[in-house]
């Protein structure tokens, strides 16, 4: 059997701090289970994940599918990553989870902001990429974010949503320059 090169001592360390991961994630779990699945928070959240994406395909534009939802999973990755380093370093968590294995909030970070930029560069495609990219952070930051909050879903630790903003003005504009380009397999 082959023998790991990394030092062993390194492997144990990083194996115990697996553990108590490990361990920490199965009591959420076991939370979870009596707690939020089938209670109003999780009904709310899988609303939330489902509704946005069947609005968009009531009022997308069909020829337009593929590239927007090409900018869809632009988005989905960025965000879920941003959520991801925000919870880990205690910036953020989430409650009212509907799987409570994914450190990400689904219905913000794979359904409500994605449908959000997609209906957004669809809707009036020549109107500024400034201006939508405002309207987009605003809503997300301002309304959104403390809408949440208010649910109790977004606790807020050592983070403002004032912070947020730039980063959802940015996600826009980038998201919507990688609509504009006409060979996406060129990536």
């Amino acid at each position: 059997m082959l023998k790991p090169i990394q030092d062993p001592d390194k492997l144990k360390k990083v194996g115990e701090f697996s553990e108590k991961v490990t361990q920490t994630h199965n009591e959420y779990i076991d939370y979870w289970l009596h707690n939020t699945l089938f209670h109003w928070d999780f009904w709310l959240s899988l609303v939330l994940s489902i509704l946005p994406w069947a609005v968009w395909m009531k009022f997308r534009k069909k020829e337009s599918s593929d590239r927007l939802l090409y900018v869809a999973f632009s988005v989905i990755i960025i965000s879920s990553w941003l959520d991801f380093i925000g919870t880990v370093f205690g910036l953020w968590y989430y409650t009212g989870k509907v799987i409570p294995t994914i450190p990400v909030y689904i219905p913000w970070d794979i359904c409500l902001m994605p449908v959000f930029v997609i209906l957004l560069i669809q809707y009036k495609p020549k109107s500024s990429a400034l201006i939508k990219a405002i309207i987009f952070a605003a809503v997300s930051s301002f309304i959104g974010e403390p809408f949440f909050y208010w649910l109790g879903f977004y606790v807020m630790k050592k983070w403002s949503i004032f912070y947020s903003f730039p980063i959802y003005f940015l996600l826009f504009l980038a998201s919507h320059k990688l609509s504009k380009r006409n060979n996406f397999a060129d990536l």
